[in-house]
């Protein structure tokens, strides 16, 4: 069997979803693509049970957050072709007030702890998730540290102005 390409991939991704894939792009020999949250579950399903792709090794699910966009959240899946050493990365971008995508776990039970991780940083609902809880932060927070809505530094920190330093 000949090692499956990027090209290769995508051609079969086209060939069956058309353009409910879209924006491809190949980043360090990666191939990225976008796709919808109504479709994620479909596409997952595919590239897991097809025969020739055969990704059955679903790597990470996270999360990055776009404040400036309408659709201020992305959430990304990795996922692994063991049988051809092939990669692929996932996008699929989410309103920002209400984020919510259906869960993974219907195809990978391991997606259960990084959709809780993701859940915990970003406050992505995983809608469908059997037990989606906080997993790493205590459960009485109320904010979802990762999320880009605070400032990097409190403006009022003196040991920083510049006549500490001779300036």
């Amino acid at each position: 069997m000949d090692k499956l390409t990027n090209i290769q991939l995508w051609e079969r991704l086209q060939e069956h979803f058309g353009a409910k894939v879209k924006n491809a792009s190949e980043s360090y020999g990666l191939l990225t693509i976008e796709t919808s949250k109504a479709d994620i579950i479909d596409v997952l399903a595919f590239i897991k049970d097809d025969t020739i792709l055969q990704f059955i090794y679903l790597t990470d699910i996270t999360a990055v957050h776009y404040p400036n966009q309408e659709e201020a959240f992305a959430v990304v899946y990795h996922v692994h072709s063991l049988v051809h050493n092939v990669r692929i990365r996932i996008k699929v971008f989410i309103d920002g007030q209400h984020p919510a995508i259906p869960s993974a776990t219907v195809l990978w039970n391991g997606a259960n702890w990084m959709e809780r991780e993701t859940y915990d940083f970003f406050g992505i609902q995983f809608e469908g998730h059997p037990d989606l809880r906080r997993i790493l932060n205590v459960d009485e927070m109320t904010v979802f540290p990762m999320r880009k809505e605070y400032p990097l530094e409190d403006p009022n920190r003196v040991d920083k102005k510049d006549f500490y330093f001779g300036r």
